[in-house]
């Protein structure tokens, strides 16, 4: 495990310290995973503060202990959460026991840590925060690297056979990336973050590329390739395999097929979702292959694991006999686009979007790829201290020629996008997990 102490400059999106954090602290060993949560937004008053020097000293006092040679680490703009889920997905269908920790969550935070693809219990999580805060020895941990110490404390507990990791802002810098990655990948490079990651796509895929280990093999999922993660890869001799060179996937009647370097699959299933599912799981897929060809070595058992994928919230579909339902934690650029063309192959009908996206996010960016698929628009508060409130994001389209009305809540933008779509319309719920994950749940679909 590598434990980095380098701490460059940073920004921070700063909230105001309360002043009983100190008191709270005694008492927390007797708290609920409620309470755990609501004191960590509390302890640091970054929410996000990238670095891994104050991570890095408190894993050390944890003693913790990834798998020798499978450890997956997953960053990207887009198609993370995706990868991951196929990854472990096609893990489990050989047998091996794993660690998987993801982030945001949708509805509960359990759902950011599993073990062979269950959910830890809120008792897992508790008796982690409290190795985590005996380990912790002042730092001021923010609430995700207070998450990453438990899920990496409740990993090396269950001795896993592999960790699938999903890096949360970047790469260098994000906490997961205190753990070395035995199998790098990277899914997609797109503008998002430029505040912590930098103006151009370069700079951006530069951070992304924090995650490679010297002569390992970086798996990535798009084309090209960026010019500085080639610049970085072959300055770490790390080779790099890509649908331009290591993996290809055709779509054909009966499905789809993939070609590795050692492995032909053919007529796997049609994922749910549009062709960045293929690619997602087509380099899931690559990424398997470079860990042990033999995991792929049965055609029935790859399909079967692809075929059992279902992950909430990316363009998911349904219909409630009198509006089809769209939802999709899109909220960039290239997830807009993506979304703008699911919408075109749904349906002609009128289409009203429900909306809600952080502060920090270029909102212009994402909803002008949508626009032209759009009959009407009603932004949410998407909550939290990075949350947009939906005036403001009402103002931003308005400013952009296009008519918002803006709601109180996600349940009030549900029931207002109900009343103005025509019986057969297409309503959409995009941006936001703290939305997208709230009208899961109203539709009954989580």
């Amino acid at each position: 495990m590598n434990l980095q102490t380098r701490l460059p400059s940073c920004k921070s999106f700063r909230r105001p310290l309360p002043d009983s954090v100190t008191a709270v602290a005694s008492q927390l060993m007797e708290r609920t995973l409620a309470d755990w949560l609501d004191w960590q937004e509390s302890l640091n008053p970054a929410e996000i503060e990238l670095g891994l020097e104050r991570i890095s000293r408190v894993g050390r006092r944890l003693n913790l202990r990834p798998p020798s040679g499978r450890v997956f680490v997953v960053a990207g703009t887009n198609g993370k959460g995706s990868t991951v889920a196929t990854i472990d997905a096609l893990l489990r269908a050989n047998d091996f026991s794993t660690g998987v920790y993801t982030s945001p969550h949708l509805l509960r935070y359990n759902e950011r840590i599993c073990l062979s693809g269950n959910q830890v219990s809120d008792a897992q999580l508790v008796a982690a925060f409290e190795r985590v805060e005996a380990a912790r020895q002042g730092e001021d941990l923010t609430y995700f690297e207070f998450g990453t110490l438990a899920a990496f404390s409740i990993f090396s507990a269950q001795k896993l056979d592999a960790w699938v990791l999903e890096v949360g802002l970047g790469g260098r810098l994000d906490a997961v990336n205190m753990v070395d990655a035995d199998y790098p990948v990277i899914t997609t490079i797109d503008f998002d973050h430029q505040a912590w990651l930098g103006e151009t796509l370069d700079e951006i895929a530069a951070e992304k590329a924090g995650i490679l280990r010297s002569r390992r093999t970086l798996c990535y999922g798009d084309v090209p390739v960026p010019g500085s993660i080639v610049r970085l890869a072959a300055e770490q001799a790390v080779t790099i395999r890509s649908p331009e060179s290591g993996f290809s996937s055709l779509l054909s009647e009966a499905g789809w097929g993939w070609r590795g370097q050692e492995v032909m699959l053919a007529n796997l299933p049609l994922p749910a979702g549009g062709p960045e599912q293929i690619r997602n799981q087509s380099l899931a897929l690559a990424a398997i292959e470079v860990c042990d060809p033999g995991l792929l070595a049965s055609a029935d058992a790859v399909s079967s694991a692809l075929s059992s994928f279902n992950l909430p919230g990316r363009l998911q579909r349904n219909s409630d006999g009198m509006h089809q339902w769209l939802l999709d934690v899109a909220h960039n650029p290239q997830a807009g686009r993506a979304l703008a063309a699911a919408i075109a192959r749904e349906t002609a009908a009128p289409v009203t979007v429900v909306v809600g996206l952080m502060a920090d996010k270029r909102a212009q960016d994402f909803v002008a790829e949508l626009t032209p698929q759009v009959g009407s628009w009603i932004t949410c508060p998407s909550g939290g201290a990075r949350g947009a409130q939906a005036a403001a994001l009402a103002d931003v389209l308005e400013g952009m020629g296009s008519a918002a009305l803006a709601s109180g809540s996600v349940q009030e933008a549900l029931a207002l996008a109900r009343q103005q779509t025509p019986t057969g319309g297409l309503i959409v719920v995009c941006g936001s997990f703290t939305v997208v994950g709230p009208a899961l749940d109203a539709l009954g679909l989580y």
